[in-house]
């Protein structure tokens, strides 16, 4: 009985992780359709004799992107839909830029733990864990530094240097995702009852009203 217990546990165990990431190709490459109608978990391969150079390129990552919006940054994205040759490869890749004192804000990727390494200027960088301890684990970064965010936690960059910023993050998904907390949350629509948002955030409903009726922008590209 035991040995069919631990059987089953390990059965599970690899089957969680199994399901847990992005589809794995079972040939050289996939490259999405992105134009199909049919719907499936990422993204319908086109036939291979199709594919070309230019579904696993793309260019201009080095260009410096427009900062001057509320956040004072711009990340851009490049994964699945930039890149159709990544479906099903399980990573993409971005290019985060920041004002002095811009900030991407707190938000989560529910399919991708993101690294990310500081190319130019100074980043103050951090996660925090998930309920009961809900502990915040930060760093201030320079130039060539490096740092870890594991995948489904809250994470944000702020640029507090006084000259622009730059960094590049790897994502283990061709399609992360982005939730920024503050969108979801004030921005929603419709929107979430104020009494909801009142309660848990102890917040009387004219400032929750308030926050309500600001623009809640997204710096993704």
């Amino acid at each position: 009985m035991a040995a069919h217990f631990l059987f089953l546990a390990l059965l599970a165990l690899a089957s969680s992780h199994a399901i847990a990431s992005d589809p794995s190709q079972l040939q050289d490459f996939c490259v999405a359709d992105l134009k199909s109608d049919v719907f499936v978990n990422g993204f319908i391969c086109k036939d291979p004799k199709l594919a070309k150079a230019e579904d696993f390129f793309f260019c201009g990552l080095d260009k410096p992107r427009d900062t001057g919006n509320k956040l004072g940054s711009n990340v851009t994205q490049v994964n699945v839909n930039q890149i159709a040759g990544l479906n099903t490869l399980g990573i993409s890749l971005a290019r985060l830029d920041f004002a002095p004192y811009g900030v991407n804000p707190p938000h989560i990727h529910p399919r991708g733990t993101e690294i990310l390494t500081v190319l130019e200027g100074t980043l103050y960088v951090g996660f925090v864990t998930s309920n009961p301890n809900n502990q915040l684990f930060a760093k201030v970064l320079n130039k060539g530094d490096v740092f870890v965010f594991p995948q489904g936690l809250i994470h944000f960059q702020f640029n507090y240097g006084k000259t622009n910023a730059v960094a590049i993050a790897g994502l283990s998904s061709q399609n992360p995702g982005v939730i920024t907390i503050a969108n979801v949350v004030f921005g929603v629509k419709p929107p979430i009852s104020d009494d909801v948002l009142a309660k848990a955030f102890q917040l009387d409903k004219k400032t929750v009203d308030w926050l309500q009726a600001q623009f809640w922008m997204d710096n993704n590209n």
